[in-house]
């Protein structure tokens, strides 16, 4: 049973009677450095058993030394550090580790087939966008047009020929006409790139969320032709909350946070030689802009959702919307990311 977060229990706890703070004494007991043991010791110079707080951080960080992956060792020491760190810094009481814990067993048990927990706790952290900006726009130093893939990307989108529609049932909302160019860094077309669109419904649920939708609404897979253009037509999306039913709304009721996405389009763009391109395209005047529960809004992604004026380019009734949007990718490795749904 998901149980919500008490507030209660996360009390900051004075530190216990004794004559030196815990962190001082890991200070005195060892050499300067983080993680306590200073790690430019040399092994004889560690202890074998652990004798302190202090001293446990060095034994750990030894007993990893023979990693044969070079990559997961780097990753292992610095992760390992920085969690023992931040119990120190914190002061963690034991009820609170029992809380963590219990709390990340949780986000494991709400991830199935069609909702991935672990995503969307990532997300609510600003951790997937960190990651997101940190491998793209020349590793993090300059604007890019990527973005979080999000939790509900599914593989084998309907391939649809361009300027065709990827409302595949009934789906009630003003019509969206868009237009996506995508240029490589010199600004020229790129032919041939393989772009999947998804995004929500009018009433902020994907096709798979909602069991009034038709399989693979609001989804499908165009290819750019010479102008290195594609073009389909979907309805005006509407910005929606991220699940809250589980680990992560429990999260956001304790800070008091709003659960919204503002509306948003996905895109996916894949070419043999580039690297591929995950972004979104966010309707620009939506009011939860400035306050993305999931923090994927960059200025660069912000559309321009012009109003249409006089019939619709397919002649249907109604308000409609036209979106021209430009996209460029950057040479690099073509390759898919896993599908958080199935």
């Amino acid at each position: 049973m998901l149980r919500a977060i008490d507030c209660t229990s996360f009390e900051r706890h004075p530190a216990p009677s004794q004559t030196r703070d815990p962190r001082e004494e890991a200070e005195a007991d060892a050499p300067a450095g983080r993680g306590g043991q200073d790690m430019t010791a040399t092994e004889a110079e560690l202890p074998k058993i652990v004798e302190s707080q202090a001293t446990l951080t060095g034994i750990v960080l030894r007993a990893m030394a023979n990693t044969n992956n070079p990559r997961l060792q780097e990753i292992m020491r610095s992760l390992v550090t920085h969690l023992h760190d931040f119990a120190r810094e914190v002061r963690l009481s034991e009820r609170e580790f029992d809380i963590g814990i219990d709390y990340l067993n949780r986000v494991g048990q709400a991830t199935n087939d069609t909702h991935n927990e672990g995503i969307l706790i990532s997300d609510a952290l600003g951790f997937s966008t960190l990651i997101c900006l940190l491998n793209n726009g020349d590793d993090g130093a300059t604007e890019t047009d990527a973005a979080l893939l999000g939790p509900f990307w599914r593989m084998h989108s309907p391939r649809t020929e361009n300027g065709g529609s990827i409302v595949r049932c009934t789906t009630p909302g003003p019509a969206l006409f868009a237009e996506i160019a995508v240029v490589d860094e010199a600004g020229q077309p790129i032919e041939g790139v393989d772009v999947d669109v998804w995004q929500a419904s009018t009433v902020g649920l994907y096709e798979n969320q909602d069991a009034d939708q038709a399989d693979m609404n609001l989804r499908g897979k165009f290819t750019t032709g010479a102008d290195g253009k594609v073009t389909f037509r979907s309805v005006k999306p509407a910005g929606y909350p991220v699940p809250t039913d589980g680990p992560t709304g429990d999260l956001l009721r304790a800070q008091n946070r709003h659960p919204y996405r503002p509306a948003h389009v996905h895109l996916l763009g894949f070419k043999e030689g580039y690297k591929t391109l995950i972004t979104q395209i966010f309707v620009d005047k939506d009011s939860n802009l400035e306050s993305d529960v999931v923090f994927g809004v960059t200025r660069s992604l912000v559309g321009n959702f012009q109003e249409g004026q006089g019939p619709a380019p397919d002649g249907t009734d109604g308000p409609w919307y036209r979106l021209e949007h430009r996209l460029v990718m950057k040479p690099g490795k073509a390759e898919l990311p896993v599908p958080p749904i199935k």
